[in-house]
């Protein structure tokens, strides 16, 4: 590990009592990585930001970011990042361009630039024609662009977003995708993003880290964490009653992967030449099949394999 990373983290603990919100976490981001922080509700992600963004000061261990002490040098660490917390507070009262205007002054950035940095971030988020609407005018999805820019008007060398598309619909979210993208290409931002949604990681993220119960639990590229999983995984529904019997009929053909409630999921050895021997297995045993899909390793399987269970509100729980 390199201390002069954007990001750097080494041993750190966060206890509430006798509990371990973040349990002895080492973590490193190279400068102009976007960085997916994978993990359910709970898990410690936030947590951790909250320590990284000097929200809150860790129980043991050190970090730093942008170069400083996340605890001794916690100004000069607010001096250089952006900050968009999924639970961030905006005046509804103001327009989009005062609170541009209001952020740019906390960060001593001058008038002049201000100005035109302002204009060019409305536009780049697309709210330059909402500008002088009150936010609280303001759909979900503009007032989560609106927190993006303004935690961009400073230029910061880290920004960290916080599950940023949390409750946002399908349009909007890959709309704030695309923008986290050009930033990051054009500007060579570095960006920690944490997220439960794991199709975001696969997207977004150069490099992911897996946290399960304040642990680190798998970290690497998502091509390379997919890959280790090996086998592809086949998804049958066959109603709630016949899951076991199904589970016993399908031993021979791989290890069982955790799915939804009267599904059966395991690694299928050979892929798809061995659907037809699931099909008659199946078959035999008498069950009735559903509904059949054969799907490559993705990072839900890395979640599975890592942590014993799927990931709640993943990706495929609409359609699996």
């Amino acid at each position: 590990m390199s201390k002069e990373s954007p990001i750097f983290v080494e041993n750190l603990c966060r206890k509430f009592g006798s509990l371990s919100a973040v349990d002895n976490i080492n973590l490193e981001v190279a400068a102009g990585q976007i960085f997916g922080f994978l993990g359910p509700n709970g898990a410690g992600k936030s947590t951790t930001v909250r320590m990284l963004t000097t929200l809150m000061t860790p129980t043991s261990g050190r970090a730093r970011v942008a170069g400083y002490d996340v605890v001794s040098e916690a100004d000069m660490v607010r001096r250089s990042i952006g900050v968009a917390l999924q639970d961030a507070a905006i005046d509804p009262i103001m327009t989009g361009r005062e609170l541009l205007k209001l952020q740019a002054v906390l960060h001593g950035v001058s008038r002049k630039r201000s100005k035109v940095k302002s204009e060019e971030l409305l536009e780049r988020v697309g709210l330059k024609g909402a500008s002088d609407k009150r936010v609280a005018q303001y759909s979900g999805g503009m007032r989560r662009r609106l927190d993006l820019a303004m935690s961009l008007i400073h230029e910061p060398t880290v920004l960290f977003l916080d599950e940023p598309t949390t409750g946002l619909d399908p349009t909007s979210r890959s709309a704030l995708w695309d923008e986290v993208r050009r930033l990051n290409k054009e500007f060579g931002t570095t960006v920690l993003l944490t997220t439960q949604y794991l199709e975001e990681a696969d997207q977004l993220a150069d490099r992911i880290a897996i946290i399960d119960g304040g642990s680190i639990v798998r970290e690497g590229r998502p091509a390379t964490l997919k890959e280790a999983i090996g086998d592809p995984t086949i998804r049958i529904e066959v109603g709630e009653k016949n899951v076991e019997a199904a589970a016993l009929a399908l031993t021979a053909l791989g290890p069982r992967r955790p799915s939804l409630q009267g599904r059966i999921a395991l690694g299928l050895r050979g892929g798809g030449e061995n659907m037809a021997a699931a099909v008659r297995a199946l078959d035999d045993a008498g069950i009735q099949i559903f509904h059949i899909e054969l799907d490559p390793p993705s990072l839900e399987d890395v979640f599975a394999e890592a942590t014993g269970r799927r990931l709640e509100g993943s990706e495929k729980d609409g359609h699996e």
